[in-house]
């Protein structure tokens, strides 16, 4: 069986997590499957020097929002499980509350029905009740919830590197091997105490 994974973005800011990663992605034996939310359009024009066309060539299959019956909405269809890069208070609360009236949210809700990996890189800050109740809702049904938050252990110098390093933490919740993120070096290997 072919590996994939399908890739959610929404509005919220931090969509080159969900670019990079289909970046990343091409260069791995995984197939990739690609739903955009109509605010992501709109953030990938404010954050990113690159067209929403450019960030479709990225994947190896596209679906429009409202095509409730893609195949990323059977759980018929085998995947590794899904990527939410990043994830909008409001697909949170769709998710948590399983309130998929459309594409992206049913995708995720399939996901957890399946007993699949679904990861939310959660973007918002400060959290509210609202949202921390929310992302109990979806760690209970299933999910795991990974706010896209930077290591400064390995000294990044770019934000690419911080990506990257969320990044390599999210294709290791998939099993899925990658150089992104350097392994930890406690002190006492390099000869600390």
């Amino acid at each position: 069986m072919t590996a994939r994974l399908i890739v959610g973005i929404t509005g919220a800011t931090g969509v080159i997590y969900g670019v990079r990663l289909l970046e990343v992605l091409r260069d791995l034996p995984v197939e990739t499957h690609l739903v955009l939310t109509r605010p992501a359009a709109t953030t990938i024009g404010y954050e990113l020097d690159r067209t929403v066309q450019e960030v479709r060539t990225l994947a190896d299959r596209v679906y429009p929002l409202q095509d409730i019956g893609a195949r990323i909405a059977s759980g018929g269809f085998a995947t590794l499980g899904m990527v939410v890069a990043p994830c909008s208070m409001r697909s949170l609360a769709a998710i948590a509350t399983g309130l998929a009236d459309n594409l992206l949210i049913r995708a995720a809700d399939v996901t957890l029905k399946e007993r699949r990996r679904l990861v939310l890189l959660v973007r918002e800050t400060p959290l509210s009740l609202v949202h921390l109740r929310n992302m109990l809702r979806a760690t209970e049904a299933g999910a795991i919830v990974m706010p896209p938050l930077p290591a400064f252990y390995a000294r990044p110098a770019t934000i690419a590197e911080m990506v990257d390093h969320t990044l390599g933490r999210v294709l290791d919740l998939f099993g899925i091997a990658n150089d992104l993120t350097p392994p930890w070096r406690a002190p006492e290997d390099e000869g600390g105490e």
